[in-house]
């Protein structure tokens, strides 16, 4: 979508990602979910090789939002993968959110990282029927102009996703400029969406990119959700696999006080 040169001046272009990195591991096919699935738990390098190729991509993009990223435990060899990603990106500011760990086998975290350190960052548990899901709240700048960024990775079963979203709607309320983007596990036209959609002023994306499974997309259940003051120009997938979900990437349209920070620190 095009944005007019009067619309322009007033706005700030920024790159933002959302990936699902499942530990650095990756998947081609179904099957390997049994035949390789020594990775869900034992490091490797080619787990280092998968974090290497993201990083190269990420080093594009002003805000990332990552999930099924590891806080450091056996599966990813004790590395905590969002500040790895962060550092061979050449993106100065991370941060984690880490929710689920399985004694020291894995510690699966939310991450954000970015080029200039957020104002504020929150991070909230998720409501749901098991523990271990999270929203992690990042604000660029402050009061009305604020941009706010979510980065959530809910649940499989769709009860506990309408809690889930009722809640980051609630934290969500009131703020002129944000963002929710993340592995929603669900799509666009799902009931627990619609219900978002209805009670936020956050949209439905005009176009879904399908991004799961990353060998063959055909469900598109990674979202980057935007309120009205923000314009989507492109919505776009990253073609490498890197894990069994393809990043989801955009560039958005934000006013010019919400964008400052961030594009003054680029």
């Amino acid at each position: 979508m095009s944005v007019d040169s009067t619309a322009a001046t007033d706005t700030g272009v920024l790159r933002i990602l959302s990936c699902n990195i499942l530990a650095g591991a990756s998947v081609r096919r179904y099957s390997e979910y049994f035949t390789r699935s020594w990775g869900a738990v034992l490091p490797g390098k080619y787990k280092l090789g998968n974090l290497d190729h993201l990083a190269s991509s990420i080093a594009h993009f002003d805000i990332v939002g990552l999930q099924e990223a590891d806080a450091g435990s056996i599966r990813s060899g004790f590395l905590n993968q969002t500040r790895y990603l962060a550092e061979a990106a050449g993106l100065p500011f991370w941060s984690h959110q880490p929710n689920r760990k399985v004694s020291s086998v894995s510690h699966t975290a939310n991450g954000l990282i970015s080029r200039t350190e957020p104002d504020e960052v929150l991070d909230y548990p998720l409501p749901g029927r098991l523990h271990g899901r999270g929203v992690l709240l990042a604000r660029y700048g402050h009061g009305h102009d604020a941009l706010t960024v979510a980065v959530a990775h809910l649940s499989l079963g769709s009860q506990s996703r309408m809690r889930q979203l009722e809640f980051i709607g609630d934290l969500l309320k009131g703020c002129t400029n944000a963002v929710l983007m993340g592995d929603l596990n669900c799509p666009a036209n799902s009931p627990e969406l619609r219900a978002l959609f209805a009670h936020t002023t956050l949209a439905p994306p005009t176009h879904p990119a399908p991004t799961f499974p990353s060998w063959h997309p055909n469900r598109a259940i990674d979202h980057i959700l935007v309120t009205p003051s923000i314009e989507v120009q492109r919505m776009w997938t990253l073609p490498q696999a890197f894990s069994d979900h393809l990043p989801l990437a955009a560039e958005i349209c934000v006013p010019m006080a919400a964008s400052a920070p961030i594009r003054h620190a680029a």
